[in-house]
């Protein structure tokens, strides 16, 4: 019986315990910035000194896997000039640098930042006085563009305002000329996706070979991350990831960027930031060699991304250098479709092989009812009944328990202090009634890996953030703004405790006692959807356990 009860309330603790620690574990989310600084540019004396960068660490290095090396280049810096090119389709809002061509804003529209001004779209994108997160690409290596000395390239483009409209795609192109090598950097963007296309084409009209490489790079600051939810203070992984064939789908946080520099090769992979529901990646080439890196700039920013293998292109001869980059919601089909991997920025720990089939379900429940919140109370139904079996040996097990509690109370009168008499009368007692003292705890150790999925499931997916279920229930990843699932589910936990044997030690007793408001007052600020799948489990285990209770102890009367 002790031992039961310790079990189970230990699995509890732990179980909050590791929830609670997931939140904070990482980084304190800071107020988010004016909504008016989202696209204010740099100035000039805000970039990096070129004659310094280097020494810094501010620069992708040329790492190739032959014996022919390419020499390092200078400084990359994020420069920017006094009128940006704005891009708009049905998903993205996009501000490009003509300097260097970088993406140095990115809103999404259908992602409003609160659900009260669907006029205000999520910035993921900015580079601002408050917030540095930018997406640059470029050619380096012997001939690159952006291995100048002079700093990085002024491009020019037909207009500075570009609309997808009607149209499927939007092409938009921005033109250099270096001597008789002429250069586009062209951006392809297509309708209701966040994948953009990057591609640089080289017309080499000169008399000599032109050798380059590729590398595309996302450069973050440690700002704290203004897609968590802050009513609930959760605090999900906010850091770097790449994909390699060896090692698959490795984080590397700012901690790791703090103490070393990586630098792998891999064949095709992709580089990442993660945040809570967001994410941006560079998706190279899948059948080329590319070294990916991470490092610090001379202004303390964080730096991943990928450099190509050197392309050559003969005097007179045309290339493309081109790579994928991505940024906007961690939608797991689109994910996947990318790249291999992908899908597993959507961050549900080491439980993802449980977490990703119990989503798949999900969303086919809400294929068929629309709403996320009755989504969740039929999943919960269904993951009831496919583990009914062993909560019907759990509950059993309990009602049993229950049924000897008088003779173990008179056990304990009986022997007194003297545990190991009252050890050996309670297995003495235990094999006469033939009951398992850990059949009630077994079973539920069995389901907390799926609990533990889900709570990741709910937690991560972007198709909570914002998602309405009926009357004061706005949105699913929020907390209940008036608390009264986390009150239901608090009185829930206390009726389950009614149908339970009361333990022979007051302690323990006391202790079982205080976990419903213990439980209550941890998820007061839990997500509205987590709170909303314990209360329904609550409520279908009570149901169960009282028809298995009033069964036995009808039994034990009739005999």
């Amino acid at each position: 019986m002790n031992m039961q009860r310790n079990i189970l309330i230990a699995a509890l603790l732990v179980i909050t315990y590791l929830m609670v620690l997931q939140w904070n574990k990482d980084y304190g989310q800071p107020e988010l910035p004016p909504a008016e600084a989202a696209t204010s540019p740099l100035q000039g004396n805000d970039l990096p000194d070129l004659a310094t960068a280097q020494v810094d660490g501010d620069v992708p290095e040329v790492i190739e896997p032959s014996a022919n090396e390419v020499p390092s280049t200078p400084a990359v810096p994020v420069a920017t000039s006094n009128e940006l090119i704005q891009v708009r389709t049905d998903s993205m809002l996009v501000s490009i640098d003509p300097r260097g061509g970088d993406i140095v804003a990115v809103a999404l529209p259908q992602y409003p930042q609160r659900k009260d001004r669907p006029d205000l779209p999520f910035q993921l994108l900015e580079q601002s006085s408050a917030r540095t997160y930018v997406a640059q690409s470029g050619l380096i290596g012997p001939n690159g563009l952006d291995a100048r000395a002079s700093g990085r390239p002024q491009f020019s483009s037909a207009q500075t305002q570009y609309e997808l409209g009607d149209a499927e795609t939007l092409v938009v192109d921005l033109n250099y000329q270096e001597g008789e090598v002429s250069y586009i950097k062209r951006f392809t963007f297509t309708r209701g996706d966040y994948l953009v296309g990057v591609e640089y084409l080289i017309d080499n009209q000169s008399d000599a070979t032109w050798t380059g490489n590729l590398y595309g790079q996302i450069k973050r600051d440690q700002s704290g991350d203004p897609s968590s939810t802050g009513a609930t203070g959760m605090a999900t992984y906010l850091g770097g990831a790449y994909w390699s064939a060896d090692r698959s789908y490795t984080k590397v946080s700012f901690k790791d960027m703090d103490k070393s520099r990586l630098s792998e090769t891999v064949t095709g992979g992709w580089a990442a930031w993660l945040q809570h529901y967001f994410v941006s990646a560079w998706i190279p080439s899948a059948e080329q060699n590319n070294v990916y890196q991470t490092r610090k700039d001379s202004q303390g920013n964080y730096i991943i991304g990928f450099i190509s293998p050197a392309t050559s292109i003969a005097a007179g001869e045309q290339a493309s250098l081109k790579a994928d980059f991505y940024a906007g919601p961690k939608i797991q089909d689109r994910l996947g479709e990318i790249s291999q991997g992908l899908e597993l920025t959507v961050d549900y720990g080491f439980l993802w092989w449980i977490a990703q089939p119990l989503f798949w379900v999900l969303s086919i429940i809400h294929g068929f009812v629309g709403n996320w919140g009755w989504s969740i109370i039929l999943l919960t139904i269904l993951i009831k009944l496919v583990f009914f079996p062993l909560s019907a040996t759990s509950y059993r097990s309990m009602a049993n328990m229950r049924r000897v509690s008088p003779k173990l109370q008179a056990l304990r009168e009986q022997h007194g202090d003297d545990r190991q008499k009252m050890s050996q009368a309670m297995m003495e007692l235990y094999k006469k009634e033939k009951i398992n003292p850990l059949g009630g705890c077994l079973p539920i150790l069995v389901q907390m890996p799926v609990f533990i999925a889900l709570y990741w499931v709910l937690m991560e997916s972007v198709e909570m953030r914002q998602a309405e279920w009926l009357g004061w229930i706005g949105d699913l990843s929020l907390k209940d703004p008036y608390f009264i699932l986390p009150i239901l589910m608090g009185v829930t936990m206390y009726i389950q405790q009614l149908l339970n044997p009361t333990p022979p030690d007051p302690m323990q007793a006391k202790v079982m006692k205080m976990l419903p408001i213990i439980f209550t007052f941890f998820f007061l600020w839990f997500p509205a959807g987590l709170v909303l799948y314990w209360v329904v489990n609550n409520i279908l285990s009570i149901a169960q356990q009282w028809y298995i209770t009033r069964q036995i102890e009808g039994a034990a009367e009739k005999a």
